[in-house]
Parts: C-alpha cells; structure tokens; sequence
C-alpha cells in the first residue's frame, strides 16, 4: 500500500482521486483537509477558518468532485465563488489536476475579458461553475443561466470577497440558487460580517477552525528591519539580493502601484540575476495572467505586486516574501506572508518599516500573538537623506495615528489647519474702508438705490 493510500484512505476518498493526489506528490493530508473532508462528504454545512497554504482548496474539491461522481452536461452543479480572476485560474488548474482520471468539468468565470467565449464553454455544458461574483451574475443576466439544479455553493476567501465590497452580488446570487444545497464557507478569519454572511444561507453549521485567526503558519520564519525612508528601503532591498544567495523565488508586496513602479525600476538598474516581472491593477488581463503562470512555473525570480496576489495565490516553494511597505490592513500581513512556507515546505518573511509604519508593525504583532525578530541594517549600507516631501508625509501619517488612538490629541498639522481656518475666517469679513483719519473706520456698504416713488418726491 502507497503512503498516500494508507494515509488519505481513511478519509473515504475514491481510488481516482487517490491515484491523482499520488501524481502530485500528496503523501499525507493536512489539517483542514483531515477534518473538513469527511463532513463535506457526509453531506453537512461547513465554515472551515484556516490560513492559506494549509491545503483548504482541496479539502472542498475532493469531496465535491467525489459527491457529483461524473459528467452531466445540462445543468451546473456546483459553484465556487473566489474573490479575484487569479483565484478563479487556479482552483480551475487544480480541479483538472484532482479530476483528472473523471469526466467532470469545470468552466472559469471571470472578468477583464470578454464574455463571449466563457457564454460558449457554458452552453457546452459543464458541472462545475469557479467564478468571481460579479461575473457569474453577468452572465446569469446576459445568458438567464439556468441554477435551479446546483447541488454545493462554495464561498473560498469570504473575508476578502467581502472587504472588495462582493456583497451585494452574493446576496443576490444566493437568492438565486435553490435553498435546498449543500453550503460551504472558508475564510482565513472569521469577522462579524463574515458570521452574519454565513447566517444567510446555512443553517447549522460545522466549524472547523485549524490554528488561532490571524496566525502565522510555523513554517514561515520573520524579519523585520527598521528603514528611515523609502531610498533606505530600496538600497536595503539591492544589498539582500546581492548578498543572499537563496533568494530563489520572491514576491515582494507594496501598497501602491506607483511603490511598485519605482522597486521595479530600482531592481532592473541593479541588473540582478533572474527574470523578473511587475504586476498591479494598470496592468493588463493578459499581462497579468501571464506573469503569475511564469512565476508558478519558476521562469521568473522575483514578482513585484500590489495586493491582487496576497490573497489564496497557491504558487509552490516560494523561498522568500518582502513586504516592502507594510500593509495598512493589518490582517493582510498574514495573507502575504503565507505566499511562502506553504505545504511542508519553510520560507522567510522579510518586512521593511519606516517610522510611520511602526504603528502598523505594533498592531500586527498584537494581532498574531508574537513579536516579529528585529534585525540590525548591514553596516555598509547606503543611508540616502529624507527628502522634505517624504518627512512631511511621515509626520502627517504619525500625527494621524496619535489621533486615532487618542482623538484630544492636538499635533503640528492639526494646529496649522486651525490656523488656516482662522485665516479664512476673517478673510470673510466685510471689508472695512480707511477714510483718512486715525482710528475711525467706515463700514464699506453698498449704495442704495435712488428710489422714484411719490412719497420719497413729496418729501423732497
């Protein structure tokens, strides 16, 4: 008997799907999926919390193939909402994988592109829906797609369809569906709108939480330095590339597609070894999707990108992630790291703060229960000054803390607005006219008008 019989046998998987994940190298489940699959195959209502790289994707397909059983074009049977189009490319990539010695099909259903051609694999039949929100109701619309036969609805990476403001098109989705079906919710944590989202549309549910929300995976080993500016950040960045030989596969997040620009630019003037690609939301759907495949299949060395990859992007032995800037939600933290150390395997988190972004580094530690390890800047590296404009916007952003946490607090910025309120305040007066002599003032008024009436002549 094959490790991986031995060890995903008890979890009542057919032998197709065993001999699949034997392909893949799969020799013992993980934790979402040793609890998760026995009850999605018994047929119950689940909420999974776990972290991605835990393998929660596949412990939602197995037993949903295994439930539908085989190919039956007339109806959709099944449909897994993910919050981006990357998501919605590999959960497909992975079904086809998992499915591969069944007939079951699966269609993508996502935006950026046209709609024709997915309208097309639809009318082919399919089993099985993976789709964005707002574009299965697109095509729900355009096509009066017929969803009275779905069987499972799978919500993957609530927390974020949510935060990318999905709900609406949810609710109305799940008005759509049969309310008799199987219903199936992940999220990497479990907010208030999270929980009332799931009261919706299930009804006693199982939860199965793996580790604490917002924790680290223990494979992911964390660093933190301490930069005074955006210039220290990018020499930093340079010297870790030429000084680290095993940085073989790396994803370094930013905040803004103009950060990302700029460590893009600042890293192909370096010349360093290795491909290297850009992506964030100007980027085009094709540019998009082909650096993300590239980067998977291990073409490039280093993936600059805003937050479109932070979330449930399972891309294999990434050696190193770099928060460039730290996120501002602070949960984010989490997602990103998690792009590394994922299935067994171990990986570093590197994050760069700046002043302004201590803040941010204080609530993220309290958040995932631990202090991240702080590292000393390497002695030779070059320290440019802060350029006014940058020292401005780090006073501004830490004056804007301080009042968050205390709103009496009175900073430089606030008092300068007050002053220039003050200033406005008495440019609106009326102006007052000099009429020649000391400290006697005329109030500037408008004329009044020459009246014609009888009673006014009369007077006269």
């Amino acid at each position: 008997m094959s490790i991986t019989k031995e060890n995903f046998g008890p979890l009542g998987l057919s032998p197709q799907y065993i001999k699949a994940l034997e392909d893949l190298g799969f020799e013992q489940p993980t934790g979402i999926q040793e609890k998760a699959i026995p009850l999605i195959r018994g047929g119950q209502h689940l909420i999974g919390i776990a972290q991605t790289g835990t393998g929660k994707t596949a412990a939602y397909l197995l037993p949903s193939l295994q439930k539908l059983q085989y190919h039956q074009p007339d109806f959709i049977r099944a449909i897994i909402m993910v919050p981006t189009k990357e998501l919605v490319l590999q959960v497909l990539e992975q079904q086809q994988e998992l499915a591969k010695y069944t007939d079951i099909k699966m269609v993508g259903l996502y935006g950026g592109v046209g709609w024709q051609k997915q309208a097309k694999q639809l009318e082919a039949g399919t089993d099985m829906v993976v789709c964005t929100p707002r574009r299965l109701f697109e095509l729900y619309e355009r096509m009066n797609l017929d969803l009275r036969k779905v069987e499972i609805l799978i919500l993957d990476e609530a927390d974020r369809m949510l935060d990318m403001g999905f709900r609406s098109q949810i609710n109305t989705l799940l008005d759509l569906l049969p309310r008799k079906k199987q219903n199936l919710l992940f999220s990497a944590t479990f907010s208030p709108e999270v929980e009332e989202l799931s009261w919706n549309f299930m009804d006693f549910p199982h939860k199965v939480e793996i580790t604490p929300e917002a924790t680290p995976v223990e494979t992911v080993e964390q660093r933190l330095y301490y930069t005074s500016n955006f210039g220290t950040k990018l020499n930093l960045l340079v010297h870790l590339f030429q000084k680290e030989e095993n940085f073989n596969r790396v994803i370094i997040f930013v905040r803004s597609k103009r950060s990302a620009n700029k460590v893009f630019e600042a890293l192909k003037r370096a010349k360093l070894e290795g491909e290297m690609r850009l992506i964030h939301s100007n980027k085009g759907q094709n540019s998009r999707i082909n650096a993300f495949k590239e980067f998977k299949e291990g073409l490039l060395r280093i993936l600059v990108s805003t937050d479109v990859m932070a979330r449930g992007i399972d891309i294999p032995e990434v050696s190193h992630v770099i928060n460039f800037e730290v996120p501002r939600l602070h949960e984010d933290y989490v997602h990103r790291i998690g792009r590394t150390g994922r299935a067994f395997h171990t990986g570093t988190a590197i994050s760069f703060a700046q002043a302004a972004e201590q803040y941010h580094i204080q609530k993220i530690q309290k958040k995932i229960r631990m202090a991240i390890p702080v590292y000393e800047l390497p002695s030779n590296l070059e320290i440019p000054e802060t350029p006014f404009d940058e020292r401005q916007e780090i006073a501004k952003e830490i004056d804007h803390q301080k009042r968050k946490d205390d709103p009496n607090f009175q900073g430089a910025f606030h008092d300068k607005k007050d002053y220039k309120q003050k200033q406005k305040q008495k440019s609106g007066k009326r102006k007052r006219q000099f009429n020649g002599k000391a400290k006697s003032y005329i109030q500037k008024t408008t004329p009044k008008k020459k009246t014609t009436s009888k009673r006014n002549r009369h007077k006269k």
